[in-house]
């Protein structure tokens, strides 16, 4: 049996200084999570990011997985402590994909949306030695936190983008509407979401690219993409 460790807070409530990377919903959703009484700053790029450093005590970076050319910019910041999302790449990818030392404390995360603002935040630890400091942030965030393997596609993301993948090929067979699966599946699981509903949520680029990622990195057949998925994909990102 696999014991599964969860860490919750033990530090009464604080607050900090959180940098955003990211978008709007980004910080809506850390707000929900971790509470308003912290001070946030955001921005939508990495370009000009380092000016937000010095004043940030922690920094979620959700969009480091589209760019991670951009991965330069953690260069030569020893003080920083960073959260990358790394649900399409794996925290090492990242790391190494940059040439140069990073010198900052990284974690990955499960930056995909909806997936912040729940009871657990799934981190990777890229180095052991770095544990206590995550376990004082997320004390001082006020969250539950279960440190899991560096690999694409995390746990949670990985299971439900499996399950939307499986819904499609429902669908696509004509075996039910999307409603109706839908509707089975939050009747007979009990989730928040129907697997269609939930795509809509995180977003078909998103569940279309982890799928890719993990699909390429497993060669799982469970992780195959559907052709209907797939297409809505292609025509999402068609100019209309």
């Amino acid at each position: 049996m696999t014991n599964i460790l969860i860490f919750g807070p033990t530090a009464p409530l604080s607050t900090m200084n959180i940098l955003i990377i990211g978008e709007a919903q980004h910080v809506d959703e850390c707000k929900e999570k971790f509470g308003k009484q912290h001070t946030y700053q955001t921005t939508a790029e990495h370009k000009g990011a380092e000016r937000f450093f010095s004043s940030s005590e922690v920094i979620f970076d959700f969009i480091i997985d589209e760019s991670p050319d951009k991965m330069s910019v953690y260069h030569n910041h020893p003080g920083v402590i960073a959260f990358l999302n790394s649900t399409k790449k794996s925290l090492l990818e990242l790391v190494t994909s940059f040439a140069g030392t990073i010198q900052c404390t990284l974690f990955g995360f499960n930056g995909l949306p909806t997936f912040v603002n729940r009871e657990i935040l799934e981190v990777v630890l890229l180095n052991n030695e770095r544990s206590e400091i995550l376990t004082e942030i997320c004390d001082k965030l006020q969250t539950k936190h279960l440190i899991i393997e560096d690999r694409v596609g995390m746990v949670t993301p990985r299971v439900v983008c499996m399950i939307i993948n499986e819904a499609y090929f429902t669908f696509q067979e004509g075996t039910a509407t999307k409603e109706d699966i839908d509707m089975g599946m939050k009747l007979g699981t009990n989730y928040p979401y129907g697997p269609f509903e939930w795509c809509e949520l995180i977003g078909i680029k998103h569940v279309y690219e982890l799928l890719d990622a993990v699909y390429a990195d497993t060669k799982d057949e469970r992780y195959k993409i559907c052709p209907l998925l797939k297409k809505e994909y292609l025509l999402q990102l068609t100019p209309q």
